[in-house]
């Protein structure tokens, strides 16, 4: 399939920003959508909406059959032993919430070391500082060296220290770094730790095999996989499931309620309270079609040309500094730069004026950029239907920013 075959499928590509043509170079806060993506979603709420599990009316049962089926799809694209390891959420931030609430209120007590990385979003940091505070645990932070890379030697002596629980990202959502998640994994499994991996920014871009990898939960999010908002996931082990208590109690969640005792439905439906994302279910489901259909090989293979071909262009702007790996080998679509000189919110607001959308700010990850020092970068992120011209209008907007400030 080619870029302009791609592009063609999505609407929003089509429109111009301040009478330019839309350069959007932001999918790593959120991809755009297909439009397999919105007529599945549009179908949904035109021909069978209706809320699922609870009625044995046609629409509801139809309602059902699309959302379960959502689940079996997930649990597919990411090597699932079954469907029923895939819990649905919000979001990847839900997900991780979910896991730091439900196991670490559990399982975590006075002195108990919770291991992260400096290179993660504030979506695997926040929770567990949260249940840190409740149950007296400790958080700890791997560090990265110069390159952007996890300092491996740090984790092995971090790993050795005995935390219960390893949290970390498959993929920097600053740097691109992509991590060596089953090594990672092997090695805190025989430390004893629970794995946890963030695969906001890894799902969309190559394929992910949890049983293969080896971890105990991993969770995505469905926006940035070419998906709705408002609808994310994880896998989780099915005896972890099965030991763990519910963060979220209400409808749909329960076996029986009485004035005396209250007991759980099975899993997945323990940790899904109340009417869950249908329509955006749907809509998930016709993204991991999409991205099938496109071939993962074809998404991780063109991101990384893309990639390959805006590092030196970035590198030929005057006064600019990248910030993590220099080659493609172990990096993704992601670049965050500095402009010397130039705040990246007037950066990004330059780029704006030439149709260019890029991200500005910490991106969720203040920890990271203490230890970049800086306060802030700009991001330029690919997706698949992204092409080398738009990398050329990135450059000549750069240098626009340059002249308007004078550098």
């Amino acid at each position: 399939m080619s870029v302009t075959t791609i592009r063609e499928q999505f609407p929003v590509l089509d429109r111009e920003v301040k009478g330019r043509p839309l350069t959007y170079l932001d999918n790593g806060a959120t991809s755009q959508k297909p439009l397999a993506v919105i007529e599945a979603m549009d179908a949904y709420y035109r021909e069978h909406n209706a809320n699922v599990h609870r009625g044995v009316h046609q629409l509801s049962e139809e309602a059902t059959d699309l959302y379960e089926g959502a689940r079996a799809k997930v649990a597919g694209l990411l090597g699932a032993p079954s469907p029923r390891e895939v819990v649905f959420t919000r979001n990847v931030t839900a997900a991780l919430n979910l896991v730091a609430q439900s196991w670490g209120a559990a399982n975590l007590g006075p002195g108990d070391r919770i291991l992260l990385t400096e290179m993660e979003h504030h979506a695997n940091i926040v929770p567990w500082y949260m249940v840190a505070q409740r149950t007296g645990a400790e958080l700890e932070f791997a560090p990265i060296d110069d390159e952007g890379r996890l300092d491996r030697a740090a984790i092995t002596e971090a790993l050795a220290r005995g935390p219960k629980v390893f949290a970390f990202t498959h993929v920097s959502n600053v740097l691109g770094t992509k991590n060596p998640v089953e090594d990672l994994i092997a090695e805190a499994k025989a430390a004893g730790a629970l794995t946890v991996v963030d695969g906001a920014q890894s799902v969309p871009k190559f394929p992910v095999d949890v049983a293969a990898l080896g971890a105990d939960f991993y969770g995505f999010t469905g926006h940035k996989l070419y998906g709705p908002t408002g609808i994310g996931a994880i896998w989780g082990r099915r005896e972890l499931w099965e030991e763990i208590e519910p963060f979220e109690g209400g409808g749909s969640m329960i076996n029986k309620v009485t004035p005396e005792k209250i007991t759980w439905a099975a899993v997945p439906a323990k940790f899904e309270a109340g009417t869950p994302p249908i329509a955006e279910a749907a809509g998930l489901a016709a993204a991991v079609d999409w991205v099938q259909e496109v071939g993962f090989d074809f998404i991780e293979r063109h991101e990384r040309e893309l990639t390959a071909y805006a590092l030196p262009r970035l590198a030929e702007v005057p006064g600019l500094t990248i910030f993590g790996p220099e080659t493609t080998e172990d990096r993704e679509g992601i670049i965050s730069f500095e402009l010397d000189g130039v705040h990246p919110h007037d950066v990004s607001e330059i780029l704006d004026r030439h149709g260019v959308a890029v991200r500005a700010g910490h991106h969720c990850a203040q920890i990271l950029m203490r230890r970049l020092g800086v306060a802030a970068t700009t991001r330029a992120s690919f997706a698949a239907y992204n092409q080398t011209s738009e990398v050329d209008t990135l450059i000549e907007a750069l240098h626009d920013a340059r002249r308007i400030f004078g550098l």
